[in-house]
């Protein structure tokens, strides 16, 4: 883990001005090797099974892609919104075999890192926005996006691209991060501003469970369905954090220091149910 970077610097600079991109800074600054990453080469929180332990790290990861693409038909043209690193695409070949499988991701150099990934598991990277997906319309069987939804300039726009490039029939899986109530108190306001503005993400990233579903279902898309999952991916995420915190893990004391604030505000979030981890489902008529 190196010191302070350009990378980092520019994600700084994001807090007070935003780009046009403001996610491709982001994850430019956390880079391929996180040292907070759930488990290498992973960016998702993970399902887990248990409290959040360094043995099942991995395995949920893993099972938070598995049960995201399981909702989506085998054997078609699937799409990946989103992508990370790759590491992901890899797992949905293996379950799906699907005809086609498309990686789309807004920050080329994620593409770049994951290229050897992709080529393993037969993937097209494609630079792209998620609300203009670069593909005709009626064109895929499934698409998925593990947690990427919240980052979009816009989920009614999203939903609405899935709608387009969705055959009919075809199913759209994501997960997602709700925000099910406002701040009430200055300190939860400045944890939800910072976590938007830390993150790339704008303020209309903060939407409820019920919105989020509206915004699908007023895009046309039907049997859409939310279920939430906080207990089994955000508390674990965050034991097994506060874990590697607390054993002075080889970072930067600058690095170590922002991790262990935003932990406590995403720990705010969380315990005071704020936040919540969700399962989307809906299908294209």
């Amino acid at each position: 883990m190196t010191g302070w970077t350009s990378q980092h610097v520019r994600h700084v600079g994001e807090l007070l001005k935003q780009s046009r991109n403001p996610v491709a800074r982001v994850y430019e600054s956390i880079g391929s090797d996180c040292f907070l990453a759930i488990a290498p080469g992973w960016l998702n929180l993970g399902l887990w099974d248990g409290p959040g332990t360094e043995d099942e790290a991995e395995q949920a990861c893993r099972r938070l892609v598995e049960t995201t693409a399981a909702e989506l038909p085998a054997g078609g043209v699937i799409v990946d919104i989103g992508n990370g690193l790759g590491t992901q695409d890899p797992v949905l070949a293996q379950l799906l075999h699907p005809r086609r499988l498309v990686a789309v991701n807004i920050a080329e150099w994620q593409l770049a890192a994951g290229r050897n990934r992709l080529a393993a598991a037969g993937a097209a990277p494609v630079a792209g926005d998620a609300v203009r997906l670069p593909f005709a319309a009626g064109t895929a069987d499934g698409i998925i996006s593990v947690e990427a939804a919240f980052h979009f300039r816009s989920r009614k726009a999203f939903f609405d691209e899935c709608y387009r490039v969705l055959r009919p029939g075809g199913v759209l899986s994501i997960t997602d991060i709700a925000t099910e109530r406002l701040p009430r108190d200055p300190v939860e306001l400045m944890a939800g501003v910072t976590q938007l503005r830390v993150f790339g993400m704008r303020r209309n990233a903060a939407m409820t469970t019920e919105q989020i579903t509206g915004a699908a279902r007023a895009a046309g898309l039907v049997d859409v369905v939310a279920t939430a999952c906080g207990d089994r991916v955000i508390a674990p995420a965050l034991q097994l954090t506060a874990t590697r915190l607390s054993r002075t893990p080889a970072a930067p004391t600058g690095h170590r220091i922002a991790a262990r604030v935003l932990l406590w505000q995403v720990e705010l979030l969380w315990r005071r149910r704020i936040i919540d981890y969700l399962l989307v489902r809906a299908v294209r008529p």
